[in-house]
């Protein structure tokens, strides 16, 4: 690409490419796909190979477990039925999710599960799609009876029991208290799945296919979905999970017999979507363009505004921020960012080289997927190396290093 016609320099773009292709070269991250794009042009590396011990290299095309950037993506069918009125903010989400009605609340985050008081008020769909409706992934809670339940019920993914089916999910979610009042603080992860089920229940369609005619249609997203078809099967990498001790690579998904080789039962918004940097791409430009793809509106500006800025108060924000700073042994510095907005990170303060306003997330199977509308940039880091070591982690922060210095003014 030519300098100044990209929208990023020559020698930025070959620091990118020396960046991914050192972390390769050390034997920690067999391969990645990175995009960055500007002004509708994208410029795409593949370094490194499909498995820990070689075969096939990268391609553009390579299909990825998107992990929990499915969020920002997954949480676009909210903003449709927000659109078309079909949902209301405030709404009560026990008209749709009946299993919801009548919360208990835990009194305190480690009391035993019958340790509660009514909840103040019911949940309303605001709530949800600000991840503060009362349940979620807690890190700082690990080995309470709250987060014991919500692993031996299945209601997050990989873990020990295997997620059911959305209305089974349903039931289970509805036996458990919250953890906090309705509104009261930001809580992960749980509330992208449960965006997936009601929207299903509100518009009577399955998730995955809502997603499949009004977005990924739309947006020509034909590598993205909740698995990979058999005869695309081999444009799927093993993921890996190496030895937090030791680094050896163990096959944490297999690509041809693992999770995403066939349709689950529970099509997860949280983490459950795969794709490829040339679909993501295709999202994160139609966010920058104000909802519009080649002409054709997916989304309002109001709702890309609303997805995009910051939706927590300081009080709902104080656990996002313990997560993101007192868990960074856990996180590798992922997660420090400031705000949230729906289905997304959003920078509410310069921490590092990217600008206040970009928006985005990581994923634990190595993902890193933000658009940043002060330079209008997207940019877009797939691997296949999971989180339980820091090697991904510390490529993807190398990654976005780089590429804000490529950035042409």
């Amino acid at each position: 690409m030519e300098s100044g016609k990209s929208g990023f320099s020559e020698a930025g773009l070959r620091r990118v490419r020396e960046v991914l292709e050192r972390h390769v070269e050390s034997g920690k991250v067999p391969g990645v796909v990175a995009l960055v794009g500007r002004g509708g042009r994208a410029h795409v590396e593949a370094v490194g190979t499909m498995r820990h011990d070689g075969g096939e290299p990268m391609r553009r095309d390579t299909i990825f477990r998107m992990a929990s950037t499915s969020k920002p993506v997954s949480m676009a069918a909210a903003m449709i039925l927000l659109d078309e009125c079909r949902i209301r903010l405030d709404d009560l989400v026990e008209q749709w999710l009946p299993e919801l009605a009548d919360r208990q609340v835990l009194k305190r985050i480690d009391s035993p599960l019958d340790d509660t008081v009514p909840a103040r008020r019911p949940i309303t769909v605001r709530d949800v799609l600000t991840s503060t409706f009362g349940l979620g992934m807690d890190m700082t809670a690990l080995g309470t009876p709250i987060m014991n339940a919500v692993f031996e019920n299945g209601l997050t993914p990989d873990l020990p029991t295997p997620m059911p089916e959305p209305d089974e999910w349903m039931r289970r979610l509805g036996t458990l208290p919250l953890m906090y009042q309705p509104g009261e603080r930001w809580q992960y992860h749980i509330s992208n799945d449960l965006v997936g089920v009601l929207v299903a229940r509100v518009t009577g369609q399955s998730f995955e296919t809502f997603l499949r005619e009004r977005l990924f249609g739309p947006l020509g997203m034909t590598d993205t979905g909740f698995h990979v078809p058999a005869d695309q099967i081999e444009r799927l990498p093993a993921l890996y999970a190496p030895d937090p001790q030791t680094g050896e690579f163990h096959v944490w998904d297999d690509a041809a017999t693992g999770r995403w080789s066939r349709p689950p039962a529970f099509p997860g918004g949280g983490g459950g979507l795969v794709s490829t940097v040339d679909d993501y791409h295709a999202y994160f430009r139609m966010l920058l363009n104000d909802g519009v793809h080649e002409g054709q509106r997916i989304l309002s500006r109001p709702a890309v505004q609303l997805m995009t800025t910051n939706r927590l108060t300081a009080e709902q924000t104080a656990a996002r921020t313990t997560m993101a700073t007192d868990n960074v042994h856990l996180s590798f510095g992922q997660g420090q960012h400031g705000g949230w907005g729906y289905g997304m990170a959003v920078r509410t303060y310069r921490g590092d080289y990217a600008p206040i306003g970009q928006f985005g997330w990581d994923g634990g199977s190595g993902t890193s997927t933000y658009a940043d509308p002060h330079h209008g940039v997207t940019g877009l880091l797939l691997t296949q190396v999971g989180m339980t070591v820091p090697s991904s982690a510390r490529l993807i922060h190398d990654f976005w290093t780089t590429l804000y210095q490529a950035v042409d003014a």
